[in-house]
């Protein structure tokens, strides 16, 4: 019995001992990589407070994406709309820090947008404007409306000679669902404190005096659209007025329009920004 007893002793005290070694080489294992993954993996902030890779080493020209719907911010990623929009406090945030980063030395917005809000526009083309280092713009598919307005605050934009370029304008054209709910037996009930807190609801007539109302406010949008044009592209107002229809162009009528200043892409606008800055430029996305 003595026997059997140590016997039993020692083999729990060796699978003690086997299981203290593998947990040992876990542990130590876990903390040599987290020191790895600390020193190998920069973390910066972006402007919505997620950490992100840097991406920026050996880089000398920042380049943005204006890609989607243009709004003042995106949706967090994995919600409604998410990927569809992008936001101007991010991509002002981050022609903000190319400015203050000296080993940038220029900054390139890939546009690809059929347009968005106008203070969204307006932020991006403020930024670009107040930005020391040289810019350019670059327009593929479509560069309509807020994204041209954004457009209009780089130094140099270029077009593909098929984009879609302008869309000089404002809208706010919705839905009416008055004849459907009335139809289906729907009745509105007014339940509002202010006379025109529900000024636009597509469930209830808008009135002609809202209309007045709504036409006021567009057109003093439309009115800084068309002179923040003018201003950044060097033309007159009453010129771009005539401009200011909505409609769209070519990039190449775009070009005899004076709304861009060159046809091409990214080698054409990487070819200019080499001559302002004086090296080869080095995209960090």
């Amino acid at each position: 019995m003595e026997w059997n007893f140590k016997n039993k002793t020692i083999r729990l005290w060796a699978i003690v001992g086997v299981v203290f070694i593998a947990m040992s080489v876990v542990v130590w294992g876990a903390l040599v990589y987290g020191i790895y993954y600390l020193v190998t993996y920069d973390e910066t902030a972006s402007a919505d407070g997620y950490a992100v890779s840097d991406s920026t080493a050996g880089c000398n020209v920042y380049a943005e994406r204006i890609h989607g719907a243009l709004d003042t911010y995106a949706p967090p990623e994995g919600t409604e709309g998410a990927g569809d929009v992008v936001g101007s406090e991010d991509i002002v945030f981050n022609i903000e820090t190319a400015e203050k980063e000296s080993e940038i030395k220029a900054v390139l917005v890939d546009i690809d947008s059929w347009g968005g809000t106008p203070v969204a526009a307006d932020e991006i083309t403020q930024a670009l404007k107040a930005l020391t280092k040289p810019s350019v713009a670059v327009i593929r598919g479509y560069g309509d409306s807020a994204a041209y307005w954004a457009a209009t605050g780089a130094d140099m934009i270029f077009a593909h000679p098929l984009s879609d370029v302008g869309s000089i304008g404002i809208t706010q054209s919705y839905l009416e669902n008055v004849g459907y709910n009335t139809k289906e037996g729907y009745t509105y009930r007014q339940l509002s404190l202010g006379q025109y807190k529900d000024m636009g609801d597509p469930n209830k007539p808008l009135t002609a005096e809202e209309k007045q109302i709504v036409m006021r406010q567009l057109e003093q949008n439309y009115r800084y659209f068309v002179e923040t044009v003018a201003a950044n592209r060097n033309l007159p107002v009453e010129e771009v007025k005539k401009l200011a229809t909505g409609e769209s162009w070519t990039g190449t009528e775009a070009l005899q329009l004076k709304l861009i200043d060159q046809l091409g892409g990214l080698p054409e606008a990487t070819a200019w920004l080499e001559k302002q800055i004086g090296v080869k430029p080095e995209f960090c996305w």
